[in-house]
């Protein structure tokens, strides 16, 4: 009982922070970069405060311990979330769907690239720990693995829904990248897997000029056309709005437990 309450409290830190963050930062930069550095100190706060706090718990307790381990995870992820999107974008080109144009309305931007992956890993760092640190470590220790990693995935896809040019099939997406994230993490039994999947997707989207969940970057110079409805494309949003997002989502699924071996769990102690 004591872990639900502390659960809860975490869930309530996040929502207050999610709201109150955002205000803080609203002198500072464009939408992206708030939403990044908003969800990032919501995020790092309510774990800190529940695990770091309340129950003395160090770094690796809840999934963000440093190992030569730990960046084997990282790159691993950074890597095949960065290939999946360049999967897709290459597919289409082969296919003949898809095509990567100049953009002369929307110049190349070396300073904002700069600090691209900066912003992005904020972002990732952020969501994983809102979605997948503290509070999510702890039920599945207590409902189990499937009752957790399901309704967070829906959780994290939900949360997406506010984004420029959202449809349901980018929704839905989002709901299965937020299983495998969740699953990512079950297998590597640390944040880092997961982390690196996030970002590395996020990252490679905006360099191949594709929108990211309906941001529109334009740093590159570059976008990538569509010759194809967006059923496949997913239109405005980018491409995880479209049905090669789930396409790449279930080669990840099946992928995964080929690329990364089952580690055992690690947490706390405390009583349920």
């Amino acid at each position: 009982m004591r872990l639900f309450v502390r659960v809860g409290v975490f869930i309530a830190l996040v929502l207050a922070g999610r709201f109150l963050f955002p205000i803080v930062l609203s002198p500072f930069g464009n939408t992206l970069v708030r939403s990044a550095l908003g969800t990032f100190a919501a995020a790092a706060c309510a774990n800190a405060i529940v695990a770091r706090g309340w129950e003395h718990g160090k770094l690796s307790d809840f999934g963000m311990g440093w190992t030569t381990e730990s960046l084997r995870q990282l790159l691993t992820g950074i890597g095949s979330g960065a290939a999946a999107a360049i999967v897709i974008v290459l597919a289409g080109v082969a296919l003949q769907v898809a095509a990567i144009s100049r953009n002369p309305s929307s110049p190349r931007d070396y300073g904002a690239l700069s600090l691209l992956p900066i912003i992005l890993m904020f972002g990732a760092l952020g969501e994983e720990l809102m979605f997948h640190g503290y509070a999510f470590q702890h039920l599945v220790r207590i409902v189990g693995e499937f009752a957790t990693v399901l309704p967070v995935g829906v959780l994290f896809g939900l949360a997406h829904m506010g984004n420029a040019n959202v449809t349901w099939v980018g929704v839905l997406n989002t709901i299965a990248w937020g299983i495998l994230l969740g699953y990512a993490y079950l297998r590597a039994r640390s944040l880092w897997l997961p982390i690196g999947l996030h970002f590395g997707w996020n990252l490679a989207l905006p360099l191949l000029g594709v929108n990211l969940s309906g941001f529109t970057m334009g740093l590159t110079g570059y976008e990538l056309e569509w010759r194809t409805g967006p059923v496949w494309s997913g239109g405005a949003y980018g491409i995880e709005g479209g049905l090669c997002t789930t396409a790449i989502v279930i080669v990840l699924f099946a992928l995964l437990p080929k690329i990364v071996k089952n580690s055992p769990e690690r947490g706390f102690d405390s009583e349920v």
